[in-house]
């Protein structure tokens, strides 16, 4: 009996594959990394050929693991990052430039000239001008690669984020499509009618013939074919990412919310059927199931989290791993005035400035590692919590936040962001929110999972934090470097 769910997670810088049971169970896993390319300071880019392979390659190690007959696999799904923007050949299949990652800030210029349609933009799409989304990156690749502006005129190039270039590829090129929740990061897509928009492809400048077609996010996607993977089952469910955490946490009542904590960080609210529009927040599709109407989120967008750990580690070398920093952080009864304003690619929701950099301010002779490691740290959750303010003021009342991401180990920032939020955190015993929430849309569809009520029933927690120290002085202290942070910004215009 075929029983078993595929699940492709291919991330910012490694692609994993997942084989799950209907219960939630891993029973294998394939991850391998690939390269990342940074031709210019603050350009990122990938090869989308090395990601489509490296998948491939993950796809067989994780059937290897779970020691399973391939045939077995009753339906695949696919979860990816958002935004990076693939442009290939419609005839030979191959990218004419590589993937423009969605940390790459190259189109922020053009960005800014679309600040005057800033309301009609925000009004469609629920987004802001911001070198983030994807069609200001194909717009780039239309300028600056030669003679791709004249194919795309004519009919013969392809746009798709990273879950269009894998259904294009896994399935021999019979499927040229993706689905709302990846559709409403490009710029280019009415999250209210659900479609390309025509205005918006005329001021972006993207050829309405390279687009895919947009299918609920539970459709039958194609058959992956077995000359490639070694064995053939249909691509049953697709999500971005961050929406795909969000189904996997179960959050499937308005007001629910989760926040993964990786490389950046992302707040997603549950907000129901009816798109609701602020300056501050993302409003996106959080799926479509077919027949019914999407389901939006709010969402907060934090570009860095883990990437200050990271820096830290990596930038300035003084701390080996981010391991040491739960203890490090704790060494210390408070943070001592010491605030790091991570901008170190401008900051994302709810502030959408791209011209702030990084601060670190309340610096004294006795300030050491110990300081910094605790200042980074907070600063994830200080920007979690900024972005929960402005959902309070758009109607969400969040009676707790579901949480996962490889900083949901650190017990000191789980604390932390408990007592500045002041309600409760719970994390997840499902590591895999991601790759699992989009395999089990994938097993709804398939009847392995009954219902919603089956597939919330599995849901369990396993650690709940709950608020111990009143915060709102530290918080304030965050909202003064933040003023320091964007004087310092204006100061130099």
């Amino acid at each position: 009996m075929k029983q078993y769910i595929l699940s492709i997670d291919q991330g910012t810088t490694s692609c994993r594959a997942i084989v799950f049971d209907k219960s939630g169970k891993s029973l294998g896993v394939g991850q391998k990394e690939f390269k990342q390319y940074f031709p210019k300071p603050s350009w990122v880019e990938h090869d989308a050929e090395e990601i489509l392979s490296t998948q491939i390659d993950c796809i067989k190690l994780a059937i290897k693991d779970a020691k399973i007959d391939a045939a077995d696999i009753a339906c695949v799904s696919i979860t990816n990052q958002r935004e990076t923007t693939v442009v290939w050949d419609r005839e030979t299949g191959k990218p004419v430039y590589h993937a423009i990652v969605w940390q790459c800030r190259r189109t922020q210029a053009f960005a800014d000239q679309l600040r005057d349609d800033t309301e009609m933009i925000r009004s469609k799409t629920g987004l802001v001008p911001d070198a983030y989304f994807s069609g200001p990156k194909v717009r780039w690749i239309l300028d600056n690669v030669p003679g791709a502006k004249e194919k795309a005129e004519a009919g013969k190039l392809l746009f798709g984020t990273i879950d269009t270039w894998l259904i294009w590829n896994l399935t021999r090129e019979a499927t040229h499509a993706t689905e709302g929740s990846n559709a409403s990061r490009t710029m280019l897509f009415n999250i209210h009618t659900m479609r390309f928009d025509e205005e918006l492809l005329r001021r972006i400048g993207v050829p309405a013939s390279m687009l895919p077609k947009v299918l609920p996010s539970n459709a039958n996607f194609g058959n992956t074919k077995a000359e490639l993977v070694g064995f053939e089952a249909p691509i049953l469910a697709v999500l971005g990412d961050q929406q795909a955490a969000l189904f996997g946490q179960c959050c499937l009542q308005e007001g629910m919310a989760k926040c993964t904590y990786g490389t950046g960080g992302f707040l997603l609210a549950n907000m129901g059927e009816r798109a609701k529009l602020t300056s501050g927040l993302l409003t996106t599709v959080a799926w479509q199931l077919d027949g019914k109407k999407p389901t939006y989120a709010f969402e907060g967008a934090i570009f860095v989290a883990g990437a200050a750990v990271q820096w830290l580690r990596d930038g300035l070398g003084i701390i080996e791993s981010s391991g040491e920093t739960e203890q490090l952080a704790g060494s210390i009864d408070s943070n001592e005035g010491v605030y790091f304003v991570p901008a170190l690619v401008g900051l994302g929701s709810p502030w959408w400035n791209s011209d702030v950099r990084g601060t670190i301010v309340g610096l004294t002779r006795g300030s050491g590692k110990a300081h910094f490691v605790r200042a980074a740290l907070e600063s994830m959750a200080y920007q979690i919590t900024d972005v929960l303010e402005d959902m309070k003021k758009n109607g969400i009342v969040m009676r707790e936040l579901r949480v996962d991401g490889g900083a949901t180990k650190n017990a000191f920032m789980l604390q932390f962001q408990a007592d500045v939020l002041g309600i409760p955190v719970l994390r997840s015993s499902q590591s895999e929110s991601t790759a699992w929430g989009v395999a089990a849309m994938a097993a709804l569809t398939a009847g392995l999972i009954k219902n919603e009520k089956e597939l919330a029933d599995l849901w369990q927690c396993d650690l709940k934090v709950f608020p111990l120290i009143d915060r709102k002085a530290d918080y304030h202290g965050w909202q003064a470097a933040l003023k320091g942070a964007f004087a310092h910004a204006e100061a130099l215009r």
